[in-house]
């Protein structure tokens, strides 16, 4: 063979002492389906690569009606979506096919537009993330015969896998009730004595979820609830820098307790956080639903709860091996609590 010929899946399958169909089924990602050992997938996979064979996707588009992308859509780019998209990116390709992920914004005609594109394109699957119309996509999807999975935003005809935020909430709740009592803080004596629910979107169910784990938790302490400790209309940065000021000034100071709804409202929340004196931001228990590695470096201590993004993914991708029927799979997240000072 000469350099100027390329390799075909006839050349990798004679030197990977296979046949030609079970190269195939390896270098496009169905090798599972087939039945095909993991092992054998990978070594022809890495012949593959050695040989620098790479599949015409249009041609494959053509012939199988696979077009080798996988796509995911995002609502942001915010650490948590990142790396859902960076494991999902390394799971792609670890089955010979390629990525391609798109941020929608939370808009959901933006999200059927781009499904209406990706459907035109024969995309092999499309994995959903924080959708804000998971029941319309999904009847997409169906009616195009494209695969697909929700992640972080149950579906309630699609298989889906979420973060328990409920529960998850209830322990967040509770871990910033215990450094609240361990400064001697009386618990709803005063509304700056008790805890804030700041950040999200009440209409979607995470948020839902947190903000009922959190009122559980607050009134299984106190046996009350007042409805102004719950502030949840969006995850917008600069609304979470303008909700926090507000409450600043309707309080006359920070509250003792604050539970901060999602990474991206936790910046928002910093900008305005950035300008008060050391001693007035450790007089007030901090707890953020999602972590972020600066936390341990704050001039205050901070109690995260962790999604685990690359649960979530493979989980996800499994059910989609599984062509699962509907059904709602909760992932628990991690608490890290705040470091002792």
């Amino acid at each position: 063979m000469t350099k100027l010929q390329k390799e075909t899946i006839y050349d990798i399958a004679q030197k990977a002492g296979a046949s030609a169909s079970t190269v195939s089924a390896a270098l496009n990602g169905t090798w599972k389906k087939r039945r095909i050992a993991k092992v054998t997938a990978e070594r022809i996979i890495a012949i593959a690569q050695e040989q620098g064979y790479s599949a015409n996707l249009q041609a494959r588009a053509l012939r199988t009606s696979r077009s080798g992308l996988v796509a995911l859509l995002i609502p942001e780019y915010n650490r948590f979506f990142s790396n859902i998209a960076q494991t999902f990116s390394a799971e792609v390709r670890a089955r010979n096919q390629c990525p391609v992920i798109i941020s929608t914004a939370r808009d959901p005609e933006e999200e059927r537009r781009t499904v209406s594109d990706l459907t035109a394109w024969n995309i092999d699957a499309i994995f959903f993330v924080g959708s804000v119309a998971p029941e319309d996509l999904s009847r997409h999807c169906t009616a195009a015969q494209v695969p697909h999975v929700f992640v972080d935003q149950p579906c309630a005809i699609a298989p889906s896998v979420v973060t328990d935020s409920r529960t998850g909430a209830h322990i967040l709740t509770r871990e910033i009730i215990a450094s609240m009592r361990a400064r001697d803080v009386p618990i709803g004596a005063s509304p700056r004595d008790t805890i804030y629910f700041v950040g999200g979107d009440r209409l979607l169910p995470s948020t839902r979820n947190r903000v009922e784990g959190f009122s559980e938790a607050l009134y299984a302490h106190l046996g009350r609830l007042d409805p102004d400790q719950i502030i949840a209309q969006t995850y917008d940065l600069d609304a979470a820098t303008a909700s926090i000021s507000a409450l600043y000034t309707r309080l006359g100071g920070l509250p003792r307790g604050l539970f901060i709804n999602s990474d991206s409202v936790f910046e928002g929340a910093l900008r305005f956080l950035a300008t008060l004196p050391e001693a007035e931001l450790t007089s007030c228990s901090f707890g953020v639903f999602d972590y972020e590695p600066y936390g341990q470096l704050l001039r205050f201590p901070v109690h995260m709860m962790r999604q685990r993004h690359k649960m979530l993914v493979h989980r996800a991708f499994a059910l989609l091996d599984e062509a699962s029927p509907p059904v709602i799979e909760m992932v628990q997240p991690e608490l890290y609590p705040a470091p002792l000072r």
